[in-house]
Parts: structure tokens; sequence; C-alpha cells
């Protein structure tokens, strides 16, 4: 049986609150329109914010009273923050973040790889951000508290749930008891050993590692900058490897793997803990400052997932749906992309513009990218962690061949989590020009995002809508378009038509007229005037046309909003 701490978890830089329990005397029955979120880590905010910005009522549901203890997830991708940003969360995360962009691998005292990530002026976020996950959900539930489509029901265990038809019927434990909680749809949010999961019985595929890592957050006083340091071999733990990372409020990360021979109670006894890492310090010639434990935790490396996210009414999401290592840091930026894709979703469904046959690309989509990220996730922690002697002679090659071979040394790259793209996505048009195209960006990709002359950015502009976007000049647009847009709005779909102007001259019929350069159109969208965009509402590529012909967006469109209409009728 769970019992929630009531007491505020104790930390050297954030304050916990204990939030009062919600209970109920009698079942509650939720609205059709309501859709019922279990898990309030970041993941579960998010889809609840992402939601909510549909329009879509949301109850989430905490088996908690406070915030989450530690550093957990630490380091979010700029597609985290685009994605953050359509949340509506961005701007106060930000505010205590750490963007950086660069990251050493050392081996010997010698910096044998340096990475660094790409950036473009047109990038809205930096490509790495660093911030404790208690600040994030700290940040997240501001902004749930601005939306009044969100309610956050703290202490509330979800013990048993019962499937039947079109409802799910949860059994919710609370500090007074337990009462029933019905709703039409449930999105399990509630983590990497998920108890919805596991009482489905529901097994994911994949690959679990011996590696074991500590997690050690401690307060110091360290003048490095921000960027990701990874030290192989170190000489107080040869064959392993141990990173660093600065957190805000003077707090940094170690994570150092364990030898299999160390269990992990034994790893975290105060005077081991304290011997580590005053052996790193030392390490790096920085001993003599004084230090204090926050937080730590073991974890081990697993790259799994279950091969279908979607169960009648019960859709699983972030870890529920995935287990991914953090090399690369792809747990939590992962979760935040399946946030994404099944928030307009659902909210298709649950608004009636589309029917749960849409719900299907969910699980084409997001499976097909935890499948990829597992396939690259396998060769950073066969690298980090390597499972076999084989794997360990290989790496230590490496690390020996690095001090004096330039050629080898890009092996230490650690695969930084990417954007999947819905290439293969059955959303995709099949009537439009995406073969005759440039590859960049095909259908599936993420649009390019654009800072204008104002400082806008065009995802702001897009986010949360299926975007029709128009290339321009002289003000001419398809009377045709025009009007199969203003036909989707009739049904419902939340659509809107750009039209993005070289000329900046005003667009009659268009919702709205951004001005760009020729130059952006060309190297930036890889288009010309006559070109046409469409962009599901989660900035991924739906469709494109070199100039547009009647009815492609129509047809498009069709194959998740027909059976709609003949329900609707």
């Amino acid at each position: 049986m769970h019992f929630p701490a009531t007491q505020p978890r104790k930390s050297l830089y954030y304050d916990y609150q204990v939030f009062p329990h919600f209970h109920s005397q009698e079942p509650v029955i939720t609205d059709a329109d309501t859709v019922t979120i279990v898990g309030a880590g970041p993941i579960g905010m998010t889809t609840a914010l992402l939601l909510a910005k549909q329009g879509v009522k949301v109850i989430l549901l905490s088996s908690e009273l406070q915030l989450s203890e530690g550093s957990r997830a630490l380091v979010y991708t700029k597609r985290s923050m685009e994605i953050l940003q359509a949340a509506g969360a961005a701007e106060k995360i930000m505010s205590k973040a750490l963007p950086w962009t660069h990251g050493n691998s050392i081996y010997k005292g010698q910096v044998a790889f340096r990475m660094e990530s790409p950036t473009n002026e047109n990038d809205q976020f930096a490509p790495l951000n660093n911030l404790q996950q208690n600040w994030l959900e700290h940040f997240l539930l501001e902004s749930i508290k601005e939306n009044d489509n969100i309610e956050v029901r703290w202490g509330n265990n979800v013990v048993d749930h019962v499937q039947k038809d079109d409802q799910v019927t949860l059994t919710i434990q609370t500090p007074e008891g337990e009462y029933k909680h019905i709703s039409k749809w449930v999105v399990a949010a509630d983590g990497g050993r998920s108890p919805i999961r596991e009482r489905m019985k529901l097994r994911m595929e994949g690959a679990s590692y011996e590696g074991r890592f500590v997690i050690a957050d401690i307060r110091i006083k360290l003048d490095y900058p921000t960027e990701r340091l990874a030290y192989f071999s170190p000489d107080w733990n040869p064959g392993n490897t141990i990173l660093m990372h600065r957190e805000p409020d003077s707090i940094w990360r170690f994570d150092y793997q364990l030898d299999t021979s160390i269990t992990p109670e034994e790893a975290l006894k105060p005077e081991n803990l304290h011997k580590a890492v005053q052996d790193q310090l030392k390490m790096i010639g920085q001993d003599h400052l004084e230090w204090e434990m926050d937080w730590s935790t073991v974890y081990s490396a697993r790259a799994l997932t279950l091969d279908n996210y979607v169960h009648n009414r019960i859709i699983f999401v972030g870890d529920s749906a995935h287990l991914l290592p953090i090399f690369g840091v792809r747990g939590a930026n992962t979760g935040f992309q399946d946030a994404q894709d099944l928030s307009w979703k659902l909210a298709g469904v649950v608004k009636g513009w589309a029917t749960e046959k849409l719900l299907e690309s969910y699980t084409y989509d997001r499976v097909g990218a935890a499948r990829e990220i597992i396939a690259e996730a396998g060769k950073s922690t066969r690298f980090m962690a390597p499972p076999t002697s084989g794997f360990t002679l290989l790496r230590d090659a490496v690390l020996s061949l690095s001090l004096e071979h330039e050629f080898v040394r890009p092996l230490y790259h650690w695969r930084t989590s990417r954007p999947h793209a819905y290439t293969h996505s059955p959303l995709n048009s099949q009537f439009d020009d995406n073969a005759q195209m440039a590859e960049q960006t095909e259908n599936g990709a993420l649009i390019p995002n654009i800072k204008f002359a104002d400082g806008a950015f065009l995802y702001d502009a897009i986010s949360g809508k299926f975007s029709v976007l128009a290339i321009t000049e002289k003000g001419q647009l398809s009377q045709t378009l025009v009007a199969e847009v203003a036909s989707l709005k009739a049904k419902g779909v939340p659509v809107q038509l750009i039209a993005l102007a070289i000329d900046a001259q005003a667009v009659e019929g268009a919702d709205r007229t951004l001005a760009i350069t020729a130059d952006l159109a060309e190297n930036r969208l890889l288009a010309d005037v006559g070109a046409i965009y469409l962009v599901r509402p989660g900035h991924h590529i739906n469709g494109r046309w070199i100039s547009y012909r009647e009815n492609a967006l129509t047809q498009t469109f069709q194959q998740f909003t027909e059976v709609a209409e003949g329900a609707a009728a």
C-alpha cells in the first residue's frame, strides 16, 4: 500500500510544498470531453497542458502530495523546449535553466573529443538546457494553475482499474480511503514502473544492460562552464565512466558507473557516496573544496518499448510506454515528443473532428520513434557501459588510440537525442508533390523554425493547429485553397491558413500574413513562391506542394475526418 509523504522533502536548494489531497465520498464520473491523466511527472503535466491548449478538460492524478525529489531528468533539448513553449511553460523554465552547447570526453586527463551541438540564428532555444526535475515540475505546475481546463488531484494513487467498452473505472486510494473514478479516456503517464502497464501484463521489447549508475547531486562551488563532462576509465573507477553536469543553485550532478560487484544498497551508503565524490574531485584537482550531498539514487540502462501504446481507452506515454538510456538525453526528451503527438490526436477524437482511427497513428509514429532511438541509444550505451568483455575490449582500444589518433575520436560521440521524422506516417499526404521536393523538408520532418524580423518565431504562430503555409508574392493565393480551409474549419478541424509573403504584402483570404525574405523561403523552407506546406499541430510536415491543386488538402484530411462526419450524422 502506498502512503504519500506528508512531510516536505529535504533539499539544499528547493523548498518543497505539501499539497492537500483530494478525496470523494461518491464515485466520480467525468464528462465525455474530459481526459484523465495518471501521473503528474513532467510528461503527465506536459500532456495535460497540451490537451488543455486544444480545449480539452483534464483531471491530473498524482499519487504523491509534492513534486519529485532530486534532479532525475536534467537535460532538455531544443526540441523539448519548443514543445514546452507550445505548452506555455518554456519562458518560466528558461528563467532558471542553464543553456549549453558543448561536451567534453576526457581520458587520461586529456580531452579526447569535444562535441559541439550545432546552432542556427533561427533557433528559439539553445541545443541543450540543464534544470533539475523538481524545478521543471515547479514551472509546469505554475502554468497548470493558470489553466482553468486542468485540475490536479494530489494524493490520488490508482490501485486498480477495469476497462470496459468505452470507459475506464479507476480505483483510487487516498489518505481517507478509496473511491471510484470513471473516465472515457485515461492516459497512463505513471512512469517506468507503470502499475497500469503491470496490471495489464504488457511486456516491453528491447534490451537491458548490466551497467548501473549512481546519480549524486552535490552542492559545491566549481568554476567550470556549463558543459557535459564525461570521464572514461578514471583512476579511481577503472573501466567505468563518470559524467558531470552543472545545475542551477550551485548544484553539480555526478553520474558514475558501478562495478558489477557492488550492489545499489552498498553504493548508496553515505560513506561510499562520500568516497566516490571525493575521489572524483581529487582527480580533477578540486578535493580542497567543501561540498554537501543533496540527493542520490541508482539507475540501470535499459532500451525497451511497448509495441502498442493504445489499448482501447488507455493510452501510454513517456516512461510507461518505453524505457530509454539517459545517454544522449533520451528519456524525458522522448516523452515530451510523445506528449505532443498524442495531445492533438486525442483532442481530435475527444472534440469529434477525428475518428479513433487517428490514435492508431500515435502508436505507429511514436513506437517507430522509440525503436529508432533504441537502435541509436544502444550504440551509446555499449560505449558508455560495455555489456560484454568484447565490447569492453573495443571501447578500451578506442580510448587508447584516441590519445594519439584523430580518426577514432568521433567514436566518443554520444549521439544526442534528435526529433524523429515521421517519414512513413500513415497521416502523410498521398496527394502531394513530396517526391519532387527537397529531401530535407520531406513529409514527416519538422518544418524549419523561422525567426522573423520583429523577433517572433514561426513555431509560436503554428503550434496547436494544422497550419497551411503558403509562400506568396503580390498577394496571390489560390481561392480554391482558401475555400478548402474554410470547409475544414466548418467541420471543427483546428486549421489556419498563413501566408508567408516574401514582399510583405497582405494576402486576402489568409488568416494571417507573415513577412519573410526570399532568402528564408529558399534556404530555410527550400521552396519558391506558390509552394504550400501542410504542417501538423506538432510542427511536423504532413503534405507539401510545388503549386496547389484542387482537393489535395481535402483528400489529405479525409483519412481521419471522413468517418467522424458519418458518426456525427
